[in-house]
């Protein structure tokens, strides 16, 4: 059988003078480079070989042994933490009991369920209860103890202690971290650092936040974490809050972490 022939490509319309134009010469390999590539290999081996004489002829290099000296065992037993230095004893002990005391004379806001609140609770108090239920699922909250008083007619304090169980994710962190974002960003909110408390910031609002039918109140904020804990903190009153009373208090709280 014939092979098949390609057929020739046709020939398009010549532009006026496209028969005199030269067409783009191509450069061939000549025999100058073919001798240069042979002359370059020749060199490499040479040099590789040139290379193995001279190792082959110094003396060789002491490896390190492979066993380690034995490191010795210090006499004597190591002491167990108490329950008052070990952290771990506090954290997963009653949360409530690491809660600020009410002061004297304050009345009790009876917040949560015997100061426990369940996650549809916690949520719901948020100005945000969608994202915090979404976020408390998604970052394994284990539980959150809660307390608050109030001091006269206006002036109240919250406190809640969030624990994570920080298993895939450090939720107590990340949950610091975003309300540094949320709250640091809000217009007319001064912010400082609590002493102490690593991560831990205060804000105070500068101006009052107010809703229908509600009284317009200030409002001062703090969290903070240590571990698998975050302390939330807001003190609220009809007169502005200072930095050095939501300081103040936030500090006393994380130190009894």
């Amino acid at each position: 059988m014939e092979a098949l022939e390609k057929p020739e490509p046709e020939a398009g319309p010549r532009e006026e003078g496209e028969g005199e134009r030269p067409a783009a010469p191509v450069r061939r390999r000549g025999r100058t480079a073919a001798l240069i590539a042979s002359a370059a290999a020749l060199g490499i081996v040479a040099g590789g070989c040139v290379g193995y004489v001279v190792q082959a002829g110094r003396a060789p290099t002491k490896l390190p042994p492979l066993s380690q000296p034995v490191l010795r065992q210090g006499n004597g037993a190591v002491p167990l933490l108490s329950a008052a230095e070990d952290r771990q004893v506090k954290t997963d002990g009653d949360l409530r009991e690491l809660l600020l005391p009410k002061p004297r004379g304050a009345h009790d806001e009876n917040i949560g369920d015997d100061g426990w609140m369940d996650l549809e609770e916690y949520a719901t108090w948020s100005e945000h209860p969608g994202s915090v239920f979404h976020y408390a699922l998604q970052s394994q909250l284990r539980r959150v103890a809660a307390t608050g008083w109030r001091i006269g007619a206006t002036y109240s304090v919250e406190i809640r202690l969030v624990q994570y169980r920080q298993e895939q994710t450090t939720g107590a962190r990340d949950h610091v971290r975003d309300q540094e974002n949320w709250v640091g960003n809000r217009p007319g909110t001064d912010s400082r650092p609590v002493p102490g408390a690593g991560d831990g910031m205060a804000y105070v609002g500068r101006r009052p936040r107010s809703e229908p039918g509600y009284v317009p109140m200030y409002q001062a904020e703090a969290y903070a974490s240590r571990g698998d804990l975050v302390m939330e903190m807001w003190i609220t009153d009809t007169e502005p809050v200072s930095e050095k009373k939501i300081v103040d208090l936030a500090k006393r709280q994380v130190g009894r972490l």
